[in-house]
């Protein structure tokens, strides 16, 4: 008799279709689910029940022959072989499952999606034809190593544009190209050696982030945020001594508020009266949607103690995972080495693309349109929420919907995700060992008008299940 199988298909993963039947049904037959002799189900009846095309079934059981699995005949369909070699699946072959912590940023371009800019107001074949024209520019060039530090144009391009836009004056020998935001922090922490001392980390805050410092072997010390930003006071009284403090001073994520002037310099006065380094996440840079954005808090510093990080995954793509850091001119040449020996810049095709976008004028055209395009969505989803009874304010590049205390913000976020949403739980921002309280953050990037009232009823379904 045809027995069912119990299979789970990951469409977002990069094993295809077909393999992952190949390997769920090798299981099988290795754990004895499936005995010699067993039938499997046609192609057309597992496809129906796996909603693939009936192709992919015939992919993944002429894979199963060919390991001597299976055999097929035309009366008796396709059977367990009646000694199939009990071979188990090896390690390399099953799904590769991420860390639980970078799962979402892995879930697609869905609505609600963070940390994403929207693709569909971006300047894609501009973009592309630039690509295209350093990939072949850097394929005739001289096979040489390139410099770790980051290509002199782009760095050249990045410091004007700081000065313009963030009111940070500093020079391009002080600027290094790095894989992202996480590939400046990394090379930031192992320039400080601050290993088995304590780090201020905002509370809410950037989950990676504070797994970063535990990563460097550095104590997190959860600081409160409120609507002026991290509670210096707080800090200063309950963790002192700290080595550093890591900041989103510019729009707090996930809260969205500004770092208020006065805790600005409250922050920087301990800084430098303790010997304390401050590494600022500039992580929307200028993307302020409701006013102009206040200098970087790098602009206020004139002791050398502010580490400035900034990314073009907001403002271009993550795909690029080009970010960059500056550093502090006591600093320049420990970051030069590091850089060199540890975490040298990304290829210079992306590099040198990226620096003529932003010296053709393009890249500030594009951030203003960026900001009209987010700032209208935004008051959109703000107020259709309102609409529906729920408290919830703009933050960023977010709308931050707060929940009831019983509400199980996870199990939302994880069910909507067959709905093709992408919300992410606030819970998982607070301190593990401290309350935690329930919310979501819906981005706004991906969250199109014509699909905003279908998926903000969605979301309400889920809401009401699961509070």
């Amino acid at each position: 008799m045809t027995k069912l199988l119990d299979l789970k298909l990951d469409r977002t993963a990069k094993i295809s279709l077909a393999e992952q039947i190949r390997i769920g049904i090798t299981a099988a037959i290795d754990s004895g689910v499936l005995a010699p002799g067993s039938r499997l189900p046609s192609w057309l009846d597992l496809a129906a029940q796996l909603g693939v095309a009936r192709g992919t079934v015939k992919t993944a059981y002429e894979r199963l022959a060919d390991k001597q699995l299976v055999v097929s005949s035309s009366p008796g369909g396709t059977r367990v072989a009646d000694h199939p070699a009990r071979i188990a699946v090896p390690e390399a072959a099953k799904p590769d499952p991420l860390p639980r912590l970078y799962q979402d940023f892995l879930t697609g371009t869905s609505i609600f999606q963070n940390g994403v800019p929207a693709s569909d107001s971006f300047p894609v074949t501009l973009f592309a034809r630039l690509r295209a024209s350093a990939a072949r520019a850097e394929l005739g060039a001289p096979l040489t190593y390139p410099d770790p530090r980051g290509e002199a144009e782009l760095r050249r391009e990045i410091a004007a544009h700081l000065a313009l836009s963030r009111g940070i004056e500093c020079r391009p020998s002080q600027i290094f190209i790095t894989a992202g935001f996480s590939g400046a922090l990394g090379v930031a922490l192992r320039v400080l050696k601050a290993e088995g001392r304590s780090a201020w980390v905002e509370n809410p805050g950037f989950p990676p982030s504070r797994k970063a410092l535990e990563i460097a072997q550095l104590t997190p010390v959860p600081i409160p945020v409120d609507d002026d930003g991290i509670d210096v006071a707080f800090g200063m009284q309950n963790a002192p001594d700290a080595a550093l403090a890591l900041v989103t001073p510019g729009q707090q994520a996930p809260t969205g508020v500004p770092l208020s002037l006065a805790r600005r310099l409250q922050l920087i006065e301990w800084a430098t009266r303790t010997g304390a380094w401050i590494i600022e996440d500039d992580y929307l840079g200028e993307l302020q949607l409701k006013r102009r954005a206040a200098p970087a808090l790098a602009s206020l510093d004139s002791t050398g103690c502010v580490i400035h990080i900034g990314s073009f995954s907001k403002t271009i793509s993550p795909t690029l995972r080009l970010g960059f850091v500056v550093a502090p001119t006591p600093l320049v040449s420990q970051f030069a080495e590091a850089v060199m020996c540890l975490a040298p810049a990304p290829g210079p095709a992306v590099q040198l693309a990226t620096a003529e976008f932003m010296h053709d004028g393009h890249y500030m055209r594009h951030l203003r349109r960026m900001k009209r395009v987010y700032a209208n969505r935004s008051n959109a989803l703000h107020a259709k929420l309102q609409s529906m009874g729920y408290p919830a304010r703009p933050a960023g590049l977010a709308v931050l919907l707060w929940l009831p205390e019983a509400a199980r913000d996870s199990a939302i976020a994880h069910e909507a995700r067959a709905s093709g949403l992408a919300p992410v739980p606030l819970s998982a921002w607070f301190n593990p060992s401290g309350t935690q309280r329930p919310g979501l953050l819906l981005g706004v990037a991906t969250t199109t008008e014509d699909r905003l009232s279908a998926a903000c009823e969605r979301l309400d379904q889920l809401i009401r299940i699961f509070s």
